[in-house]
């Protein structure tokens, strides 16, 4: 009884049905999938990393590359040393000093030929922002003698990192390891050794070229083997000794490799080789919660932002799984060990039967030992997204509720009640219905859907054109471009609020909230599809748009002066919000110039196939504008 009493208490208060609950419902959505999400670092809410594959055998045989190995290595770094700008120093020079000319390709290429291996080259161009790459890879290839060249593993070694430093004691060790494995015969997939100049063009015009996915400004390979199994990228930037190796794994999109690979490396290098090894540049990682909060938020801005970390990004989206190993800091660990490190990782790779696939694709890494899977991190974003579908399909019931509550609920109600509930309906659309608009005959109010559509979806695609621009611009005008955008984005929202009180059927609130339901149905149906796919783009994402959900036109029926305060700080509080102003107290915060991130942001829609503006674009700024223009309607 005391529940049907509840019931039907709630039945004759629509107002708390239709306001007020939803918004509670949305708030304690976003306050649960944040307090989640804070609670992934505890052990009860993460595990332990494991080797879901067991042919792999990480650390099981033992590595020989030593000895008269580290000889070779010094006669390849003496010679490749000959060929840089004279007066070099090393560490800190500038890298215009230090370019991959075509005298260093060429002796690369010597010397891998010389090595016994095919060799061959490629040119490649590039064209991103008014920006021209170009250059030219050299890459060799180990048949198996025991195989029949339908796998292949890829060890890459670009000339400069992915910081923009010299990695002639990767390129080096690469050259000795090629010539140390051609001597054995216990190899069953064929080795690719591929040398780019860079970490960023190179070895995306090779991988794109090995698939025949090649733009025509990058050349076919004349060689190729087998299809590749995983990929390992070698960076040794400095000549002292090292301490650990930083592993980085994170891919194009928010992409990652499968977490056998990872777990792999870190049990080879710990387990056999006795070097440390980190991740998310966390350098002294005590394992507390606070640093497992730190390391997955690192993940996540990286996973977010879409962008390559390295040149194993440029493997994902060909389902390669990549890693990079970086050396860090200064120890007693030489280039000997990073070399064994690496055989013992090919070793184990060569063990393979078929294509990694046991393990986790998706996932969070909180320490090198320990991590989340998505079936634990996924309801976060999940409950972010969910809320702005709660205030859509309570703003689509209130827009066409009953008016006749009579009729509706004569069955269940006592007259009393029916009386009671008639009165509240009427109060409640009152603010939804215009005057002249009458219930049909089953009671039910009649929704104008053309209005709120057309303008819903013609700002969706109106956000092809920042897109489009953003894309195709000169890097020297990124700045001002941005600067312009946060004007025109003041601007464009009161055009349309503008637009919509003078129209003939947007004069009822059904119409304005019509408008929002559809925008935020859309943001949560795009926000929950893409938690699937890149969790921490759409968790950011749904965040940042979280106040689409509170903010809304204000009622007429208010006094001027109030409405108007009201509208001036819910429009100050979103533009503060707008993409273009996030981008660039993202840029403030970080140090890094508007230039610089639209110029990479560009580089990787061109060359990358990076689809993080995508979303910022067509996802975001259209939830943004529809929302700014709801709330400026307040002022007409």
């Amino acid at each position: 009884m005391a529940l049907k009493s509840a019931i039907r208490k709630l039945r004759n208060n629509p107002r708390f049905l239709f306001v007020r609950l939803p918004h509670l419902l949305s708030f304690l959505c976003i306050v649960a999938g944040v307090a989640w999400l804070l609670l992934l670092p505890l052990n009860d809410y993460s595990r332990r990393t494991y080797i879901s594959e067991n042919a792999l055998l990480p650390g099981q045989v033992h590595a020989y590359f030593s000895g008269s190995e580290q000889h070779i290595f010094r006669g390849y770094k003496k010679e490749l040393e000959g060929l840089l700008p004279e007066g070099y120093q090393g560490e800190g020079q500038d890298k215009a000093d230090v370019e991959f000319t075509p005298a260093i390709s060429e002796k690369i290429q010597s010397i891998l030929r010389a090595a016994g291996l095919k060799v061959a080259m490629q040119n490649y161009k590039y064209t991103s922002s008014g920006i021209t790459h170009q250059g030219q890879n050299a890459y060799a290839i180990i048949h198996a003698p025991r195989g029949d060249a339908t796998e292949a593993i890829v060890l890459v070694a670009a000339w400069k990192t992915a910081d923009g430093e010299l990695n002639l004691n990767g390129v080096t060790l690469a050259l000795t390891l090629a010539r140390y494995f051609k001597r054995w015969s216990l190899w069953s997939k064929d080795i690719i050794f591929v040398i780019t100049p860079d970490s960023k063009t190179g070895t995306q015009a090779w991988i794109d070229a090995y698939h025949d996915m090649q733009p025509p400004s990058v050349q076919p390979l004349p060689l190729k083997s087998g299809a590749l199994q995983g990929g390992l990228v070698v960076e040794y930037p400095f000549d002292h000794r090292f301490e650990s190796l930083h592993i980085v794994y994170d891919g194009v999109n928010g992409q990652l490799p499968n977490l056998d690979l990872f777990n792999t490396a870190v049990s080879i290098a710990g387990g056999q080789m006795g070097i440390g090894s980190g991740l998310q540049e966390m350098w002294n990682h005590n394992d507390s919660y606070e640093k497992r909060l730190e390391t997955i938020m690192r993940g996540m801005v990286k996973q977010g932002f879409g962008y390559a970390t390295g040149a194993h990004s440029s493997f994902m989206p060909y389902h390669i799984d990549a890693i990079t190993l970086q050396t860090k800091g200064e120890g007693w660990q030489d280039e000997m060990a990073l070399g064994r490190t690496v055989e013992s990782l090919c070793r184990s790779l060569n063990n393979l039967l078929e294509h990694l696939h046991q393990s986790f694709f998706f996932y969070l890494l909180m320490h090198t030992n320990r991590f989340v899977s998505i079936g634990t991190y996924l309801p976060s974003a999940m409950l972010v997204a969910g809320n702005f579908t709660i205030m859509a399909i309570t703003l689509w019931l209130r827009t066409g509720y009953y008016r006749d509550s009579e009729e509706a609920s004569s069955k269940t109600t006592t007259s009393q009640d029916e009386k009671s509930t008639t009165k509240s309906t009427k109060s409640i659309n009152a603010d939804d219905q215009a005057p002249e608009k009458k219930p049909g005959s089953n009671g039910i109010i009649e929704r104008h859907l053309a209005l709120p559509l057309t303008f819903v979806v013609s700002l969706h695609l109106l956000g092809l054109v920042p897109l489009y621009i953003f894309n195709n611009l000169s890097y020297k005008y990124f700045t001002t471009a941005t600067y312009i955008c946060i004007a025109a984005d003041l601007i464009l929202p009161l055009l349309l609020s503008t637009l919509l009180t003078q129209s003939a059927q947007s004069s009822t609130p059904q119409q304005h909230h019509l408008i929002k339901s559809f925008s935020l149905l859309l943001l949560g149906l795009f926000l929950s599809t893409l938690a699937t796919l890149n969790f921490s783009l759409s968790f950011m994402v749904g965040l940042l748009c979280t106040p689409l959900s509170f903010i809304t036109r204000i009622s007429p029926r208010l006094n001027a002066p109030l409405r108007y305060a009201l509208s001036s700080l819910g429009l100050l509080i979103l533009n503060a919000l707008s993409p273009p102003v996030v981008v660039l107290a993202a840029c403030w915060y970080t140090g890094v110039s508007v230039e610089t991130v639209l110029t990479q942001a560009a580089f990787g829609w061109d060359v990358w196939g990076m689809w993080t503006q995508v979303v910022v674009w067509c996802v975001w700024w259209p939830a943004w504008v529809i929302g700014c223009a709801l709330l400026g309607s307040s002022f007409f």
